[in-house]
């Protein structure tokens, strides 16, 4: 690989970074209050609102539905309303966060349904409130899962990011489309590949250790 190729494979993976980042924080503080309207609205919930439950369900169910490269595409609109531009790492942000939220969200409620419901009558008892009830026993309670489920959303991030060059997001799938196929560079596509299985590993073990240490100390 020539110089000039690996000073690009090093933007792009400091691009596929910013970006995963950048939209895996977005996706968690909009996604955990999603999950936790969904568990407080359902049946028996501590806020139990089933019009709201279900309406919330349908918008989440109808995004994950949608194939991310057609969302990518639909969303231009809005991305270039909200960034100024479609084309571009800050630009894809926000298609990656749109899709990303409502996965998380999803991932986010199983863990919180897995909290003993025991806990949660208790603090009823005790005289705990809604925001209470959310801070001291739900968050904490499925702290560890909420975690885990975060990891696996930036895992499918990076993935997502990768599709996401191929409308000129830039990042290694952008790097890999136009040199790696495009240019028929065998090199840069083996290196875009590696690259991606190391990213994917260090998130995955980053987080199982972070996972690993709440659950110890729980």
């Amino acid at each position: 690989m020539s110089p000039v190729l690996f000073d690009l494979l090093l933007k792009s993976v400091w691009e596929t970074i910013a970006m995963t980042l950048a939209a895996g924080v977005i996706s968690f503080l909009a996604g955990l209050p999603i999950a936790l309207l969904l568990v407080a609205t359902d049946r028996g919930g501590i806020a139990e609102n089933l019009r709201i439950n279900r309406a919330v369900g349908w918008l989440v169910n109808g995004f994950r539905s949608v194939p991310f490269i057609i969302l990518l595409v639909a969303l231009i609109p809005l991305t270039r309303l909200i960034v100024g531009t479609s084309l571009g790492t800050t630009a894809a942000i926000v298609p990656l966060a749109i899709a990303a939220a409502p996965y998380y969200a999803r991932v986010a409620e199983v863990s919180l349904r897995e909290v003993d419901p025991g806990l949660v009558e208790a603090a009823r008892a005790m005289g705990g409130n809604r925001w209470t009830i959310v801070r001291e026993v739900l968050v904490p309670e499925a702290l560890p899962g909420i975690v885990a489920g975060f990891t696996v959303t930036l895992v499918t991030l990076v993935g997502a990011s990768a599709m996401a060059g191929a409308i000129g997001a830039g990042g290694l799938g952008d790097l890999a489309i136009r040199y790696g196929y495009q240019r028929f560079e065998t090199g840069v596509m083996i290196a875009v590949v590696v690259v991606l299985i190391v990213l994917v590993s260090a998130i995955q073990w980053l987080g199982d250790r972070l996972v690993a240490r709440l659950d110890h100390r729980a």
